[in-house]
């Protein structure tokens, strides 16, 4: 049902408010009226739509308040909005909790922004006033504030509160992002997405309350599902880089004591630490770029730079044939050393720098050629992967 008092009930909505529902009986009321209340006040035509994944009686109050009551297919937070999203017909879209957490009756400070050409709108609760008991120690002073942090520091952006959930966006906007996160991650994405977009975004103070029913975040494993959405957005730079850096630095530091000299009785440890170093560092790197043909074929971010040379079966055959070869020449060095120790009387071994190099060189090859093959697997579909 739309409230429309400026038109007839026919009329496209200028607002559409998008609640996402989980048992939510308690407080579905309280958020409906409130936004009927501004719609009436602010005489704006607008129109209501939960998605509701509950198991309670959330849909039949919403129901009879007036509101558009739709059911995802798929449970989950980003789910829950991205099928809110295509019944959603306002020239604005508001997007709030259930929980009655939020004040819809701040519903006009997202809109203003917007209607003086901001495109995306962010309510901040660590702007405005965080009422006592409506945010956990943790989530306050640690979580939001870390999760906040990564944000900014990996995408340069400015933000003070990226896991708020009020928020309200132009519907030309909204067609700009390519959303596809089906859990709590979903906050985070579109906040990526809109500053990839170059999206005009602004950020309003706002107040936040305690919950009347109990929580349904997870702390740890809704964080980590944050943290993993955002390395695989960046992972060459985050996550390769600095791997390279170790891997490089253990290759030079192992160059180094070997051509020196006298390893086993100097610097053993050091070239072990060397060793260690340099097989992390490469492992490393071969996730991060793992993660990026992943985010590539996923439609996170586009085929563009390196990872295009690591997206290309010719070349992935020639990092089959490389790390077989690495792993091969290390094998003939432990073989050198075998026969080395019955040359010499099945007595004492002293190669121990030797050793240690062949383990670098088989567990490197190793860890090539098994990129190579979990790579080709996710390109089997990728048609453009196959330059």
């Amino acid at each position: 049902m739309i409230m429309n008092p400026a038109g007839s009930p026919e009329s496209p909505p200028d607002v559409s408010v998008l609640l996402p529902a989980l048992d939510e009986e308690l407080t579905i009321g309280s958020c409906i009226s409130k936004i009927q209340q501004v719609f009436r006040e602010n005489s704006i035509r607008g129109e209501i739509i939960v998605a509701d994944a509950s198991t309670d009686r959330t849909a039949e109050i919403a129901t009879s308040l007036g509101a558009i009551v739709i059911h995802p297919k798929k449970k989950g937070y980003g789910n829950a909005y991205l099928a809110a999203f295509e019944k959603a017909r306002g020239q604005y879209i508001v997007l709030g909790d259930a929980d009655d957490t939020y004040d819809f009756l701040e519903i006009p400070k997202l809109l203003a922004p917007l209607k003086n050409g901001a495109d995306f709108v962010i309510g901040s609760r660590f702007k405005g006033t965080i009422c006592k008991n409506s945010m956990t120690p943790l989530h306050r002073y640690i979580g939001n504030p870390v999760l906040t942090w990564m944000v900014n520091w990996i995408f340069g952006t400015r933000f003070s509160d990226t896991h708020s959930g009020f928020r309200a966006i132009t519907k030309q906007a909204l067609s700009r992002l390519i959303l596809k996160s089906g859990g709590m991650e979903f906050a985070s994405e579109m906040l990526i997405d809109a500053s990839r977009e170059n999206l005009r975004i602004e950020e309003v103070p706002i107040n936040y309350y305690p919950r009347k029913a109990p929580s349904k975040l997870h702390s740890f494993a809704d964080g980590w599902r944050h943290v993993r959405f955002v390395l695989l957005m960046k992972p060459l730079p985050f996550i390769a880089v600095p791997g390279s850096i170790f891997a490089a630095t253990g290759l030079v530091l192992m160059g180094f004591f070997y051509l020196k000299g006298d390893v086993e009785s100097s610097h053993l440890h050091t070239f072990i630490l060397s060793a260690m170093m340099l097989m992390g560092g490469i492992q490393v790197v071969v996730s991060a770029l793992l993660m990026k043909t992943y985010s590539v074929i996923h439609g996170y971010e586009n085929k563009a730079g390196i990872i295009e040379l690591f997206m290309r079966y010719h070349n992935l055959e020639k990092f089959l044939m490389f790390g077989s070869a690495l792993a091969f020449l290390g094998v003939l060095t432990g073989l050198n050393i075998f026969l080395h120790w019955i040359r010499t009387g099945f007595g004492g071994l002293s190669q121990i720098a030797e050793a240690i190099i062949s383990l670098v060189l088989i567990t490197t090859g190793l860890q090539v050629f098994l990129f190579a093959i979990f790579q080709s697997m996710m390109l089997l579909n990728e048609t453009n992967g196959q330059g």
